[in-house]
């Protein structure tokens, strides 16, 4: 009897350790390489990938993760794009400047289990956008980047997904 205690008192404590392993929020730190898939097709919406608030984080990027931000930067054919998200789920502020046309925007992240979404409204013109990101760590540690933006002429939305390797 005092052994079966013991192994289910063993076996709590093992399932409980794993249990607050697995909801862990991820740390998205380093710099990550777009994973070319050769087969492919390009993005829908016109492969605005390079633009702000795109597709993904384009050819790659350099993510710093603490306590409270998520800073983004890329290096564009514009210059470097830096965007701050606040991991509390209040409003991110970042203005993004491309081509001499400074846009600002609104976001908010908030984590999904282990997946961090943010959620930037913006406008573009005189139309307003939202734009939506999922930031994921796969089973092999590569950041997956989803994205869902509206289409082209402001069409239906489209989802892009796009993996990332540390290096």
């Amino acid at each position: 009897m005092r052994r079966s205690a013991l192994a289910l008192g063993a076996l709590t404590l093992i399932l409980a350790a794993t249990t607050a392993t697995a909801q862990d929020k991820p740390n998205f730190s380093g710099t990550w390489t777009l994973v070319v898939d050769p087969n492919a097709a390009p993005p829908a919406g016109g492969g605005r990938g390079g633009r702000g608030g795109g597709r993904g984080l384009g050819a790659g990027a350099t993510l710093t993760q603490d306590d409270k931000t998520l800073t983004i930067v890329r290096t564009t054919q514009m210059g470097e794009i830096r965007t701050v998200y606040n991991l509390d789920g209040s409003d991110s502020k970042n203005t993004v400047t491309m081509g001499g046309n400074s846009m600002e925007q609104v976001s908010k992240a908030v984590w999904d289990g282990n997946k961090l979404v943010v959620t930037t409204n913006q406008m573009m013109g005189e139309n307003a956008v939202t734009i939506t990101q999922t930031f994921m760590l796969d089973a092999s540690g590569q950041l997956v980047v989803s994205v869902t933006a509206p289409g082209r002429g402001g069409g239906e939305p489209v989802t892009t997904t796009q993996t990332y390797k540390k290096g």
